[in-house]
């Protein structure tokens, strides 16, 4: 009887050629070598540091210092009042830029335009020598006086850094509002809502989980851009700073006390901004259910009863 020779399958020749098959490890000498040059330029700084004529005892001996707590507590009011103008005007503006109204939309586009046209260290500094421009300040029958009165550093900073801020403040409102369905205004308005209580009550509210992380990142800069506040003379932590190194000269050491505390504080605003964030999006973020636990349901609604 002749013998049939079998030809292997598909499946076979392929498991075959598979074994044969020898695994080579990949070397990524680039990825070595780059580590290495990035620890050698680490290694370099911090060695360069460690030699230098630098008192590190000093820096944490002036942390808590009066002078440099005044200065923190300066920078934290000068930026929390600041972000609050800077919500209020952000808010107006994005509203206005939203209307149909040419005129409230040419004014909140040119007030976003100006503000984030121009460096804010200029703008502090136009704030300050304001009195160069007008010689009081007067609001008819209720209050008048000098410029030069009115006009302290730290008013000068709190509009510099809330003005500016509120332009840059618009436009992430902008884009909270622009985030949220246009069926939501068109909803409001079928069951008589009013333009102003849709924006307040509908969009501004669903609007707010788009806007707080960008707010955050924004309030974080703020707070570090507050010491351009050093040039028009307000006590701020790097102006308190100026004031005992120009008398010690342990300038290096009072910098880098300074940079302690905005690390610090960024920090501990970076926590509260992210509990936040999860606060808002509480119910957003629930993982859609795995493709076991949909083939168990599906299979326990078809068992017949």
């Amino acid at each position: 009887m002749p013998v049939i020779e079998q030809k292997p399958s598909d499946e076979q020749s392929v498991t075959g050629s598979a074994a044969k098959l020898k695994v080579v490890a990949v070397r990524h000498y680039g990825r070595w070598a780059l580590g290495l040059v990035v620890l050698v330029v680490l290694a370099a700084i911090v060695h360069a540091f460690a030699v230098a004529d630098i008192q590190y005892s000093v820096v944490w001996e002036y942390f808590a210092e009066p002078t440099i707590l005044a200065g923190v507590l300066h920078t934290l009011l000068l930026t929390l009042v600041s972000m609050a103008l800077a919500l209020v005007l952000g808010v107006l503006t994005a509203v206005m830029r939203q209307s149909h109204n040419p005129v409230l939309n040419w004014v909140g586009t040119g007030y976003a335009w100006l503000f984030r046209g121009t460096p804010l260290l200029v703008q502090l500094l136009i704030w300050f020598n304001l009195s160069l421009i007008f010689k009081t300040f007067t609001i008819p029958g209720i209050y008048s006086n000098s410029m030069n009165a009115v006009m302290t550093p730290f008013v000068a900073a709190l509009l510099g850094l809330g003005v500016n801020e509120g332009a840059y403040i618009s436009e992430i409102v902008r884009g909270g509002i622009l985030s949220v369905d246009d069926g939501q205004r068109e909803a409001a308005a079928a069951i008589g809502m009013t333009r102003s209580k849709t924006m307040t009550r509908i969009v501004l509210p669903q609007a707010l989980r788009v806007i707080v992380p960008a707010l955050g990142n924004e309030f974080i800069a703020l707070l570090k851009y507050s010491s351009l506040a050093y040039a028009i003379s307000y006590s701020e932590l790097l102006n308190s700073a100026n004031k005992i190194y120009t008398a010690n000269f342990m300038v290096i050491e009072l910098l880098f006390t300074v940079s302690l505390w905005y690390i610090l504080l960024t920090t501990v605003f970076t926590v509260l901004q992210q509990v936040l964030e999860r606060r808002l999006s509480r119910g957003q973020n629930r993982r859609p259910p795995s493709l076991r636990s949909r083939l168990t349901t599906n299979l326990s609604l078809r068992r017949p009863r």
